[in-house]
């Protein structure tokens, strides 16, 4: 009995040890920028492309979506920020929705969180150049190109 307990205690020591070595994987952050162009009446679509930067790699980005509610107006944007929670490239990729108002006459600053199904956040801010007023529920879709 006393040699069971021994190798109990040796087996259970080294299955810590092992446990304690291996760590689980853990998010990374990534620098985002991309432009997008904005048009519609009542009904609008939003098209674009951009750059993830992910450990030292660049991953062109392309960006589509679609936006109802009150819009007129067309505009262009550049947005620049973080993605936080990536393990791989592939997890920027999804639809991204948000509910919001804003309006743009000439320019002026943009400012945004969104997530996706997968939970990374994009957080982003930029210029908006053009005339655009919206009151919107809009969806933006992010692929790999």
């Amino acid at each position: 009995m006393n040699a069971i307990t021994r190798r109990s205690l040796i087996l259970s020591g080294a299955a810590l040890a092992a446990g304690s070595v291996v760590a689980p994987a853990e998010a990374a952050t990534g620098s985002i920028s991309i432009s997008i162009v904005s048009a519609g009446f009542i009904f609008g679509a939003t098209i674009g492309n951009g750059v993830l930067r992910f450990q030292g790699t660049d991953f062109r980005l392309r960006i589509g979506g679609i936006s109802a509610g009150a819009i007129i107006g067309a505009s262009g944007t550049d947005l620049v920020g973080t993605a936080f929670h990536l393990h791989q490239p592939a997890d920027i990729e999804g639809i991204y929705s948000a509910i919001g108002a804003g309006m743009s006459v000439a320019g002026g600053r943009s400012v945004a969180q969104l997530t996706n199904a997968r939970g990374v956040i994009l957080k982003l801010h930029g210029r908006q150049m053009g005339l655009m007023f919206s009151i919107d529920l809009s969806g933006m879709s992010i692929a790999l190109a």
